[in-house]
């Protein structure tokens, strides 16, 4: 707790000064934006299932040779779960809040040579044209906890190299030295990841458990690196990228069955790995007539099998040798590749839309489980710009073309805001999901909910 106030102090201290210092000679910019973000469920009894209060605050210095940039959410998140007494001694719990460095870099210009920048320390670092869906953005960890805020990373503690060959095209060199994994989601999503476990027949699962092995943290095993060469000819920006790094999202690679009764109950301890990978993408985006489009793909090769083991030997005292059954999940010679293309235009009238068409989510893996996601949002400004509608938002996903009508899912998401002043932005949308089969947006079908934002940016 004390850590906590210390922490708090510092960053007032250094927003008075910011505040102190952009007032005398503009050296030092304080900037960022106050979210009130509270959603419930459309279903009585209305339960409340999001409660987020973010104050980022961003500061921004910039010479002639060099930039330092920060950006730090303090944020009441959560609901109290309040399970005993002694919980109400525990102001953390009672009003539940956090603390978290998004960035907080420094960037050189001219490095050594007029036409290398270095950036050192924690930063985002954004591969990909596509629409906040991008296959080829894969350097930074996924941050999952909000699985509506698609495209939501965190930063990475990194290097990295920008060479700039001329203004039109340039060659950047990343290395990150810590793995790090994604975080998952959080309230009502918590679930929404989880694989469906099944059961050979006779057997009721009683209880699951689990270890995460992650890499050992030195230069060779935790860390990953990246190359891109980006460039622009006859209006088409395009890119080529390389990531030698992990999957961030673990995957069961053996798991411990264990009997618990004589009517069938099992208990499952699984054990949870990260695979290496290798990732080749390229993208381009370009307009024509007024008209922006966009492509984005990346081959992702495992650099070796991924194989899950069920270990039933418990199930078999008398047997001399472990009983387990092996599954390949990935083979290691046969890629699978993830693409987005899309599209998007605003109309004289002051309207827009947005397409997209994705082929592989974030959380899926291998060839054959790879679905396809359509994208759609049309929305339009009145009153001078003040009033935004968007009757038309969300996606249609297909998870298999065989049988369309049991392997669906459908994501409507309508929004109105308004320009309440210069600043001040309020919002309110709803979410509804529909479907059939087992993926990830037909599972939330029971948590149709109400959303609304107001944001204040200064």
């Amino acid at each position: 707790m004390k850590t906590i106030n210390l922490i708090f102090f510092m960053l007032l201290l250094v927003a008075v000064s910011s505040i102190t210092n952009a007032q005398e000679d503009n050296s030092l910019k304080l900037s960022g934006e106050l979210l009130t973000d509270e959603r419930f469920l459309l279903e009585a009894p209305n339960d409340w299932v999001w409660n987020e209060n973010r104050l980022t605050l961003k500061l921004d210095k910039k010479t002639k040779r060099s930039k330092f940039y920060s950006e730090v959410w303090l944020r009441n998140i959560g609901l109290p779960i309040i399970t005993s007494s002694s919980d109400l001694y525990n102001k953390g719990i009672v009003d539940p809040y956090n603390l978290e460095i998004r960035e907080a870099y420094v960037q050189l210009y001219g490095f050594l040579t007029k036409n290398l920048d270095l950036t050192i320390g924690r930063q985002r670092i954004v591969w990909g044209t596509a629409d906040k869906l991008n296959p080829t953005d894969n350097l930074n960890p996924l941050d999952l906890e909000d699985i509506l805020d698609f495209g939501r990373r965190r930063g990475s503690d990194a290097i990295n190299l920008n060479y700039y060959f001329n203004s039109d095209f340039s060659l950047q060199g990343v290395f990150i030295p810590f793995f790090q994994p994604a975080n998952m989601p959080v309230g009502i999503f918590a679930n929404a990841l989880n694989p469906t476990m099944e059961l050979p027949q006779g057997m009721v699962l009683k209880g699951v458990s689990d270890t995460i092995m992650t890499p050992r943290y030195n230069l060779g095993e935790s860390s990953t690196a990246g190359l891109k060469f980006k460039g622009f000819a006859k209006g088409v920006d395009f890119s080529a990228s390389y990531v030698w790094g992990y999957d961030g999202l673990p995957f069961a690679t053996r798991n411990t069955l264990t009997p618990i009764d004589a009517m069938g109950g099992t208990n499952i301890n699984s054990q949870l790995s990260f695979a290496r990978t290798h990732i080749i993408g390229a993208d381009l985006a370009t307009s024509i007539a007024g008209i922006g489009f966009w492509a984005e793909a990346a081959a992702f090769l495992p650099e070796s099998d991924v194989i899950m083991t069920n270990d039933l030997t418990a199930f078999y005292p008398m047997s001399p040798t472990p009983v387990t059954q092996d599954s390949l999940i990935l083979d290691k010679t046969k890629p699978y590749i993830k693409f987005v293309v899309g599209g998007d235009y605003n109309f004289s009238d002051g309207s827009y839309l947005n397409f997209q068409y994705m082929h592989g989510f974030v959380q899926e893996r291998g060839a054959e489980n790879l679905n396809d996601y359509f994208f759609l949002r049309y929305e339009k400004k009145f009153f001078n710009e003040k009033l935004k509608v968007a009757p038309l938002g969300g996606g249609f996903i297909i998870t298999d073309w065989s049988n369309i009508k049991d392997n669906y899912a459908l994501v409507y998401m309508p929004e109105i805001a308004y320009q309440a002043t210069v600043n001040a932005e309020i919002t309110l949308s709803t979410v509804i999901f529909d479907g059939k089969g087992d993926n990830l947006f037909a599972n939330l079908k029971d948590y149709n909910m109400c959303m609304l934002k107001v944001k204040y940016s200064f």
